[in-house]
């Protein structure tokens, strides 16, 4: 019986590690076992002497399209409806977390679709290439849950200012790699697929230099933006997604979604 494939693929070329994630099938939503072998591997890195830079992408045609609406909200288990979706939501954010704990800097390589919690997973990247197929999508709000996800109304408003994150999470507008680049949100864009190589090439430039050097600067950057305070928003936001799970308007939000069709909602 042929085993199924890593959700989460780690590659070594020198110093850099490239991270993919690895349900193209899917465009790379995000599982419970893939949350799991992510955080694992960031684990990992944190500890390895030899990587010196990350590289973080996904396989296929998308870099991540947010959670695995199919897979549901539940997980299963005895903890109950609330403190179920609160376990397993927060364990995805501690996944987010580590992008920004580990002591390596982290490229991510965007193409193609970074929509909900996968526009989040990049914004918690230190530099971000997107080619010129990225989609941006902050599905947020017309799924039935609050633009805080996963780090999201921490870090856009920090990345492209407080108006523009205001607008992008309350319409929940998409836009592609020039609009991203022109807020700023993506440092390079590059043509169609080179999105990886360009990435890892500045991964590698970062690389040649001294990593305590390197690693003290990335602490240094977390503290002029008070990342130290990011764990304590994104309780809150968890808190405030379960909440919002429990609404109806989430139900039709999130059945809108897979029968591709609009959403009406009733606040309720």
């Amino acid at each position: 019986m042929t085993s199924p494939d890593p959700p989460v693929l780690v590659e070594q070329r020198g110093a850099v590690t490239i991270l993919t994630l690895n349900r193209p099938e899917k465009l790379n939503a995000l599982s419970p076992a893939g949350a799991a072998q992510m955080l694992s591997a960031f684990r990992s890195l944190a500890v390895d002497e030899v990587c010196r830079a990350v590289v973080l992408t996904g396989a296929g045609r998308a870099f991540c399209t947010g959670m695995d609406l199919l897979a549901g909200l539940d997980s299963g288990g005895d903890r109950g409806v609330v403190q179920g979706r609160y376990h397993d939501l927060s364990c995805v954010a501690d996944v987010f977390l580590a992008v920004r704990e580990i002591p390596q800097p982290v490229i991510a390589a965007v193409h193609g679709h970074a929509v909900g919690a996968g526009l989040a997973l990049a914004a918690m990247a230190d530099i971000r290439v997107a080619d010129t197929t990225a989609q941006f999508g902050p599905v947020f709000t017309r799924r039935g849950f609050s633009g805080g996800d996963m780090g999201a109304s921490w870090w856009l408003p920090r990345l492209i200012g407080f108006a523009n994150a205001a607008e992008i999470l309350y319409t929940a507008t998409s836009f592609d790699a020039q609009r991203a680049l022109e807020l700023g949100l993506v440092s390079h864009v590059v043509e169609d697929g080179a999105d990886i190589d360009a990435a890892i090439a500045l991964a590698g430039q970062i690389a040649s230099n001294a990593p305590f050097g390197v690693s003290q600067t990335k602490e240094l950057l977390n503290a002029a933006i008070g990342v130290a305070e990011l764990r304590e928003h994104m309780r809150t936001e968890v808190r405030t997604q379960v909440l919002c799970s429990l609404t109806d308007d989430v139900v039709e939000g999130v059945g809108a979604a897979l029968q591709r069709r609009a959403p009406t909602f009733t606040n309720r």
